[in-house]
């Protein structure tokens, strides 16, 4: 059986211990993290999103809900491009 894929492309640091014999173990689950989050955005993965983003850029894709957040005010769920001044859904 596949395991369920609980990947995302956000890295969220922890914080960090006030034990200083907990440095080894903290260092090796943040970059266990770090790691993850790589491997998903360099394998495609989109983390769905439900709210537009404050600043879009030219060029940023996000994979909209489609419900609470519907590019453009009507577009749904799906993967959407921004080019500057509005979204366009590719998928």
């Amino acid at each position: 059986m596949r395991e369920a894929n609980t990947s995302s492309a956000v890295y969220v640091p922890s914080i960090v211990p006030d034990d200083t014999k907990e440095y080894q173990r903290f260092l090796s689950d943040e970059l266990r993290k770090i790691q993850t989050a790589i491997e998903a955005l360099a394998a495609g993965h989109l983390d769905k999103v439900y709210i537009e983003p404050v600043k879009p850029r030219d060029g940023d894709i996000r994979y909209a809900d489609g419900t609470s957040w519907k590019p453009n005010g009507t577009g749904g769920a799906g993967i959407w491009y921004y080019n500057g001044a509005t979204w366009t859904q590719l998928g």
